[in-house]
């Protein structure tokens, strides 16, 4: 299959496709477009390209001149009435007012192919698989509602594979992104095969005993389509490795390890596809400059009040946690820990107060708005058992505002992040960057972090309550010195490769192969 390419625009040296793009609308009452730039690595790392720095300069961390071969255009979805406004309004081609100078081509998938794609098969199957959520005894179950949902998906995928074919330069650089896109590669390289194509995965990866739930076929498809890029990438090796072993049980394909970089290869049908490692670190500039800021400030001094002080006058502790009530978090769990420390060390009653920064996610699925009410139910019922009228152990807020979270980033004294499992976790790196008196962290062996964070963490089983209980009560007991210690490494080691050096890292090692 060959798509048509370009011709009244400038085609591109690079391109990135992602569901969500770097900016979103919404429409006012009186039917005028508000637009919202986003952030992230990238951004970022697109705008380094963008002002200064050729593609393969700036994956080597230095300053040039603009490529000459084309600009880099970012390709996204759009996800509701008002971006779908904007694409009406501007054939799809932002204005670059809205998006910081990018260049940005957002695709109006028709809604109810949308839909199917993102919550019935992205966010309600593949999320599921590698974050391993299934209540097995009762699901999956894939039947003609999947497949038809499947259909969708493979058309979302068309659909972007289309429009990077149209939009590429000769022999173009094309990253995408994540589990929304797993066909695109392998769809892109049919439409053309010059191009040098990337993926990148920002979950983890299952295992094959439990990826293999999928239907035959579909396991089998996404693997391929993923196997269509050059360079498949991860965020740590045990991600990358659980590909790896999906290929060789699904496929049959062969697996090697370079020797001198210790990256793996995939063998397939006599196409190879690297397979590399690229850990997201924290923006410590721009979190530390945000941190900073007036409204910050404000909201410090309203928790100051909430948190309150013991019986001797001393600032109460405090544990923090920050996330989106997504089923993966386990935040039901980490409430049951926290619920368990004040039964077994009564000490701590009075003493401690629970920040959980619980924001929305996902609440058009009935599964995620079930979860946020026994998170409620569950911190309802510790404020009930234990509290009293001049302390109330948890404090839990259920709307997003990002001041706030900044904010208990630089109160808390302990940290808590322990998903069931995660592809990374960035609140476990960006709260020892902006803490003000140093935090401990506890710290689940099941998210990505682990890899970069774990040796000066407090580490549990994400499963184990009394573990977990336990680890808490260690790290509020950590004395000030010590916690000091460990912050500066969690630090070091979170802001080891900033978002901007994340991305193009990825690009200038695609553009090496």
């Amino acid at each position: 299959m060959v798509v048509e390419r370009a011709s009244q625009q400038a085609q591109a040296d690079v391109l990135v496709a992602s569901n969500r793009g770097p900016v979103s609308y919404s429409v006012s009452g009186g039917g005028s477009l508000s637009a919202k730039r986003g952030g992230g690595g990238l951004v970022s790392g697109l705008s380094a390209i963008a002002h200064g720095a050729s593609p393969a300069q700036a994956g080597e961390g230095s300053g040039g001149a603009p490529s000459s071969r084309g600009e880099a255009v970012w390709v996204c979805a759009a996800l509701g009435d008002g971006d779908r406004e904007a694409v009406r309004r501007t054939g799809g081609r932002l204005n670059r007012e809205d998006t910081g100078g990018q260049s940005v081509r957002m695709l109006d998938i028709p809604e109810e192919v949308f839909a199917d794609a993102y919550n019935g098969i992205a966010n309600s199957v593949l999320w599921f698989v590698h974050h391993m959520l299934y209540q097995t005894p009762l699901e999956p179950s894939f039947d003609a509602e999947f497949e038809r949902q499947w259909a969708s998906y493979e058309r979302y995928n068309a659909a972007f594979a289309d429009a990077l074919a149209e939009d590429a330069a000769e022999g173009a650089t094309v990253l995408v992104q994540d589990y929304h896109l797993t066909l695109v590669p392998g769809m892109l390289r049919e439409r053309r095969p010059d191009l040098r194509i990337g993926h990148f995965s920002h979950t983890p990866w299952a295992p094959p005993d439990y990826y293999r739930m999928l239907p035959d076929a579909v396991a089998e498809q996404v693997l391929r389509g993923m196997l269509g890029a050059d360079r498949a990438a991860f965020l740590t090796r045990r991600w990358a490795r659980g590909f790896a072993d999906c290929c060789v049980a699904v496929l049959g394909a062969a697996v090697a390890e370079d020797e001198s970089t210790g990256e793996l290869e995939i063998e397939l049908d006599g196409r190879r596809t690297r397979l590399g490692v690229h850990g997201l670190g924290a923006d410590a500039e721009f979190l530390r400059e945000r941190a900073g800021r007036e409204d910050v400030e404000e909201r410090i001094a309203l928790l100051r009040e909430e948190i309150g002080s013991d019986e001797d006058g001393r600032p109460r502790r405090t544990v923090v946690r920050v996330d989106r009530t997504e089923l993966s978090k386990n935040i039901v769990r980490g409430l049951h820990a926290y619920g368990r420390l004040l039964a077994d060390r009564p000490e701590w009653r009075g003493r401690v107060v629970h920040l959980a920064l619980a924001y929305p996610s996902r609440q058009d699925l009935a599964v995620y708005r079930d979860y946020m009410s026994e998170v409620s139910r569950v911190a309802a019922e510790i404020n009930s058992t234990y509290g009293t009228e001049s302390w109330t152990p948890v404090v839990l807020f259920l709307k997003d505002d990002f001041a706030r979270s900044l904010a208990a980033y630089r109160l808390a004294d302990v940290a808590l992040v322990n998903p069931i499992r995660d592809g990374m976790n960035l609140v476990a790196k960006e709260i020892p960057v902006v803490s003000d008196d140093g935090c401990a962290l506890v710290l689940s062996r099941e998210a990505g972090a682990y890899a970069e964070l774990g040796s000066d963490a407090f580490v549990v089983n994400p499963y184990d309550v009394a573990d977990t209980a336990r680890a808490l009560h260690e790290a509020l007991s950590m004395d000030h010195g010590r916690r000091a210690e460990h912050t500066k490494h969690l630090a070091t080691a979170a802001t080891a490769t900033p978002p901007t050096r994340w991305f193009l890292d990825q690009l200038h090692a695609l553009r090496a192969e």
